[in-house]
C-alpha cells in the first residue's frame, strides 16, 4: 500500500494534559520506529481550548499530528484506539473528561463514511481547536475534501475561546 498524508488531532483533559499528549506523541513516534506502517512527520504548538461538552469540566489541551501512513483508514483507527486504551483512556460521557482523544482528521484526500469512523472528522469546520493547529502545520489554503479551504473555514470559525501555548 502507497503511504498517505494523515491528519491527527489529539486532545487531554485529564491527569496532567500536557503530559498526556506529550506521552500520546512519543507512542506515535515509536509506531514510526517500529516500522509499524506509520511514519511521524511533525506536530504543531499545543492549544488551551474550552471544552466543546459539558462545561463543568476542566479546559483541554490540544495538537495535531502530520504521519505519512501505509495503513486503510479503519486499521489506523484500531491502531489509535489501542494506544488511547494503552494510556488509560476509558469510555465516559459524550464530550466529557477525557485522558487521552486521538482522532483522524483527515486521511489525505479520501472522504470515508461508515458506521465506525467519519473523515474529514465531522465538526471539522466549527472545532477551532482543529483549524488553527492543522493551519500551523499546513497553512490556510490546505482543500479540505467535501468541507473547504482551511482558510475559508478560519474566517468563518469563532477562534477566541482558543489559545496557543
Amino acid at each position: 500500500m502507497n503511504t498517505v498524508l494523515v491528519y491527527i488531532g489529539l486532545g487531554s483533559n485529564l491527569d496532567d494534559p500536557k503530559r498526556q499528549i506529550k506521552d500520546a506523541l512519543n507512542s506515535l513516534r515509536k509506531l514510526s520506529l517500529t516500522n509499524d506502517g506509520v511514519e511521524f512527520s511533525r506536530v504543531s504548538s499545543l492549544y488551551r481550548s474550552a471544552p466543546l461538552g459539558p462545561q463543568d469540566q476542566p479546559d483541554f489541551i490540544n495538537t495535531v499530528a502530520e504521519l505519512l501512513v501505509a495503513l486503510d483508514p479503519l486499521a489506523l483507527l484500531n491502531r489509535l484506539q489501542q494506544l488511547e486504551q494503552e494510556q488509560g483512556r476509558v469510555e465516559g460521557r459524550r464530550w466529557g473528561e477525557r485522558i487521552i482523544d486521538l482522532d483522524i482528521i483527515l486521511y489525505g484526500d479520501d472522504i470515508v463514511e461508515s458506521a465506525m469512523l467519519t473523515i474529514p472528522h465531522i465538526g471539522i469546520a466549527k472545532r477551532a481547536f482543529v483549524l488553527l493547529p492543522l493551519a500551523e502545520i499546513v497553512g490556510g489554503e490546505l482543500d479540505i475534501p467535501g468541507v473547504g479551504t482551511l482558510t475559508k473555514l478560519l474566517e468563518e470559525c469563532d477562534c477566541g475561546q482558543v489559545n496557543k501555548l
